[in-house]
Parts: structure tokens; C-alpha cells; sequence
């Protein structure tokens, strides 16, 4: 049932046009736009060394938290939520499809992503575990903030907000614009977001060739526990 309810969500989210356009056609543009015109300054080396894990953190972002926030909302709104707790396939499991289905559209969103970087020049280094260590946990903490917000927030409501979570944190977390270029004090406080640490842990292996990112890791950490308790305690099915 799982598995049936996994491919279900999956189709229905490789259908939507509007998801697709967040979750795959815009991190794309930005990574060929940002590596081929010089628009931002992003230090020395390559621009695709620097923003490719930026934007797959970005990937990870639109697809675990604004996509899934929006589509759940919208789902909640219209009762789907409710006439699917009231099947055999148990919340639990309802919840492990879409979870399932992030990771199957984030797995498509890495190769394509992966291929058009390479294409423009990219050089990764670094350990392959470290890098999925930092993915699965960012899933996580995207996640349970976008199962948080569409349970509790109108579906209204949760479009917008998730939007604008996305576009601020776009600008803000370290995807395109280095940390470096804000103020000391709006980079302390920067860092501790979760795209913060997972673009800057990316960009640690990949980029730096850095061992594992723990402090990275540990935020995220955080972020996943938390949010995912949130979401298991405040979200409403209807």
C-alpha cells in the first residue's frame, strides 16, 4: 500500500506544472544563469564549484518543504487528507509515501542538476557518504517544517508563507550570495539556518574537499527533530 500510494504521489507531483517549475526548472536556471554571467561575486575559483551545492540545496529545499508545505496544504483543505486517514492504508504509512515521493523527485532533481553542472565545468570533491548524510538529513529537517506548516497553517496561507520562505532564504541562506557578504551579525544568525548548513556543508565536500561537516550535520540534526516533532504533534488532518 506504500508503495502504491509512493508512485501515486510521485505522478501527481511530476504532473503538476507549477511544481515542476519550483522544484526543477529554477534551480536549474539559476545554476546556468549564475554560472555563466557574472552577476555575483563568488570568490575565488569557478562560479559552478560555488553555487552547484548551493542550488542542491536549494533542490532539496523546494521539493521537501515549499512543494510538499503547498501541495499538503491544499490536500488538507480539500478533505483528500481526511478520506485517506480513513482508509486502510494506516497516517503512518500516508506519511512515509510522501516522504517516499520527496526522495524519488529529489533523486531525479540531484541527476539533472549533476549533469547540467558538469556540463558547465563542475569539479566535485569530497566523500559521496558525507554528501548523502547531509541530503537525507536536510530532507528531514525540510520536511517535517513543510508537514508543520501545511497542518496547522489555511491552505491559503501556507502557499504564501511557503513561497516566501523560499524566495527569502533564496537570497538569504547562502545558495547564490556567499554569507561572507553579510554583516557580521546576520551571518551568525544565517548560519544556523537549515539551508545555510546544508549549502555550506555541500560546499565544504564538494567545493573544499572537507572531511564530514559535523557542525553542519548537527544543525540539521536539530532542525529535523524538532520539525518533525512539531508536524507529529500540531498537525490537523482536516
Amino acid at each position: 500500500m506504500i508503495a502504491a500510494q509512493t508512485a501515486l504521489e510521485t505522478r501527481m507531483l511530476l504532473r503538476n506544472g507549477e511544481q515542476l517549475l519550483l522544484t526543477v526548472v529554477i534551480p536549474t536556471l539559476l545554476l546556468v544563469l549564475f554560472s555563466t554571467v557574472d552577476v555575483v561575486d563568488t570568490g575565488p575559483g569557478e562560479a559552478v564549484d560555488f553555487l552547484t551545492p548551493g542550488v542542491l540545496a536549494l533542490a532539496v529545499m523546494s521539493t521537501a518543504f515549499t512543494g510538499q508545505a503547498i501541495a499538503t496544504g491544499f490536500e488538507r483543505r480539500y478533505g483528500v487528507l481526511k478520506r485517506l486517514a480513513s482508509s486502510p492504508l494506516p497516517r503512518w504509512g500516508l506519511m512515509t509515501a510522501k516522504t517516499a515521493s520527496v526522495l524519488v523527485t529529489e533523486v531525479l532533481q540531484v541527476i539533472l542538476l549533476t549533469v547540467v553542472a558538469y556540463a558547465l565545468g563542475w569539479s566535485p570533491h569530497g566523500d559521496p557518504l558525507s554528501v548523502l548524510l547531509l541530503l537525507v538529513l536536510g530532507t528531514a529537517a525540510f520536511s517535517g517544517l513543510g508537514l508543520l506548516m501545511a497542518g496547522t497553517l489555511k491552505a491559503e496561507a501556507t502557499l504564501a508563507a511557503a513561497n516566501l520562505v523560499f524566495l527569502l532564504l533564496l537570497v538569504g541562506g547562502g545558495v547564490i550570495v556567499p554569507l561572507d557578504k553579510f554583516p557580521q551579525g546576520a551571518q551568525d544568525v544565517l548560519g544556523l539556518l537549515p539551508v545555510s548548513a546544508l549549502s555550506d556543508g555541500l560546499r565544504d565536500v564538494l567545493q573544499h574537499g572537507a572531511g564530514t561537516p559535523w557542525g553542519d550535520l548537527a544543525i540539521l540534526a536539530v532542525w529535523a527533530v524538532a520539525g518533525l516533532a512539531a508536524a507529529a504533534a500540531f498537525f490537523r488532518w482536516e
